[in-house]
């Protein structure tokens, strides 16, 4: 009995050395194979704000459910439980997983809350793991998401500034050594193979409060007018950064059922239109320019109409010799005409090239739009006197406001941003400071009693802008009940801050002129705007102007 335990005891003894010194780096080895595993960590998408701060896109920490096929195989009577917590189908979920029993890692669901992670953690079942993601979540919603984009369940960027600045806004997920028991769950992080690389924040050019402005004005007027869609633009003059840019209708970048491009597209910078009388300005400018003409000169618009090769081109009524302010304040097109066709064609359409048409307003932003201007090598007269009013011509929303802005800062045309710039971009001068004073001077009578555009004044500014309605053009032509309604403008005029262009497409009802109805939009968004920002008014009355210097000098 004794020589019998002595065996059995050097029995252990050779089997715990052969395991603990001569075995030790292949058990070693095989338990390391078995109990530690890499795992990724998440790095979490830099914040877009505006340019104030405000979040406009953030990540917020979110769980994924994956399993080991292999591993949860011997707990498949449990499905039914875990399909409840997943809110999955018991029997898809049971397909999923029998098919992929050749592999070691399966998504269940992504994107879950906290809370439901814990509850499918506790049924402690072998082979579910939970991994820790980001979600992007869009605090403004509908009013950005034009602007902002949408990125995929993956944290990449698909659209809007999210896909433009990819690059700045993803990580790059980092990755650790742990040690996982039986059931493969987490127990000791072991080491750490590389730290993850967060995503650098972007601050934008938007002012969220005159997002805000614009969208619930524009969608208003939408309604009012039963349009098929608008668009408007807000840029500041002396920098060329974008202030609010919204489109109708909308969409909520938070709800994926509404991912769809007719819903999600930017129709400001995208979708191109023939601007109509809004255009007038530009011709004005180029006439200036040509040297031919100066702010005082008359033009003669008698008889009432101007035929242009198979073409007759009529205004309203006769007005007989009028001056160029009268041109732009009453939207003569027989007038802007004779502008255009005394103009050599090369000259005409290097202004309107200089202007921005035709070319992209370097926003950098994914499908932008750059219209249409045809070579003048390839201009009738008739596509030369239909240039002066708007029509063969191509434009987006924010090429036009471009266009306007460089009328406001003197004749410079800058770089259109939607990052918040601490210095303005160097700008390109396309018409004298001479010329574009003239030009606002001009916009101004629109504006005011007896202009096509008196229902754009803001009590206390004075205004400059250019109303336009344009006709659709339909197979076969240009249709006579479908409209585009315009108004483009700068405020204060005697030192313009701000450039709008409102577009309206499709009203419908009795009024559909822009005077009508984009007119009272650009009012709407840019009182309250000038008075966001604080801009002196302009116009006030000399009564409330001493009022204002007294309290100033108190």
């Amino acid at each position: 009995v004794l020589a019998f335990f002595a065996l059995f005891a050097a029995s252990l003894l050779a089997r715990a050395v052969h395991l603990q010194v001569l075995d030790k780096d292949f058990l070693n080895q095989q338990a390391d194979k078995r109990h530690l595993r890499v795992e990724t960590i998440s790095a979490h998408r830099g914040t877009v704000t505006d340019r104030n701060g405000e979040p406009l896109a953030i990540s917020t920490p979110v769980d994924s459910i994956w399993a080991n096929p292999r591993k949860f195989a011997t707990a498949a009577d449990s499905i039914p439980k875990l399909a409840r917590i997943l809110e999955l189908d018991q029997q898809t979920l049971m397909r999923r997983i029998t098919r992929s029993m050749h592999k070691e890692f399966l998504y269940l669901k992504r994107h879950l809350s906290p809370e439901q992670a814990r509850q499918v953690l506790d049924l402690k079942l072998p082979g579910i793991n939970v991994q820790r993601e980001y979600r992007r979540y869009y605090p403004a919603s509908e009013v950005t998401g034009h602007l902002v984009g949408f990125t995929d369940i993956d944290d990449q960027g698909q659209e809007g500034l999210e896909l433009a600045f990819n690059h700045w806004l993803a990580g790059e997920s980092g990755a650790k050594r742990v040690l996982k028991d039986s059931l493969g769950r987490s127990v000791e992080n072991v080491a750490s193979i590389n730290p993850p690389r967060h995503g650098k924040d972007l601050r934008t050019s938007i002012d969220l409060r005159i997002q805000y402005l614009a969208y619930r004005s524009l969608k208003s007027a939408i309604r009012s007018h039963d349009a098929k869609s608008g668009s408007i633009v807000v840029l500041d003059v002396n920098t060329g950064e974008v202030l609010a840019m919204v489109n109708q209708p909308s969409y909520n970048p938070n709800d994926r059922s509404q991912l769809y491009p007719e819903r999600y597209r930017n129709r400001a910078i995208t979708d191109i239109f023939e601007p109509g009388s809004s255009i007038k300005p530009l011709i004005v400018a180029s006439a200036l320019e040509s040297g031919e003409y100066r702010p005082s000169s008359v033009v003669d618009t008698a008889p009432g109409y101007v035929v242009v090769g198979p073409k007759k081109i009529e205004d309203s009524k006769n007005l007989g010799r009028v001056s160029l302010t009268t041109i732009l304040a009453r939207s003569s097109n027989v007038g802007v005409t004779k502008l255009a066709m005394a103009l050599q064609p090369d000259q005409l359409w290097g202004t309107m090239a200089q202007f921005g048409l035709g070319t992209l307003t370097a926003s950098g932003f994914p499908g932008e739009s750059a219209g249409s201007l045809i070579p003048y090598n390839q201009w009738r007269p008739i596509n030369q006197a239909t240039l002066a009013y708007g029509y063969g011509v191509s434009v987006t929303p924010l090429q036009l406001a471009q266009a306007y802005a460089a009328l406001g800062s003197n004749g410079e045309r800058r770089p259109i941003s939607l990052v918040a710039l601490d210095t303005p971009n160097e700008g390109e001068h396309v018409v004298s400071k001479d010329t574009a004073v003239a030009i606002r001077r001009m916009l101004e009578e629109v504006v005011r009693p007896g202009g096509t555009g008196t229902k754009a004044a803001v009590p206390g500014y004075r205004v400059a802008g250019k109303t336009g309605t344009a006709w659709k053009f339909s197979t076969g032509g240009y249709s006579e009940d479908e409209y585009i309604s315009i108004f483009a403008g700068l405020a204060p005029a005697s030192k313009p801050q701000l450039a709008t262009v409102v577009v309206i497409d499709e009203p419908r009802g009795e009024l559909y002129y822009g005077s009508d109805v984009a007119a009272p939009v650009f009012a709407d968004v840019m009182s309250e705007s000038l008075r966001l920002l604080a801009v002196p008014p302009d116009a006030l009355p000399a009564r409330d102007a001493d009022s204002i210097m007294q309290a100033m000098s108190r």
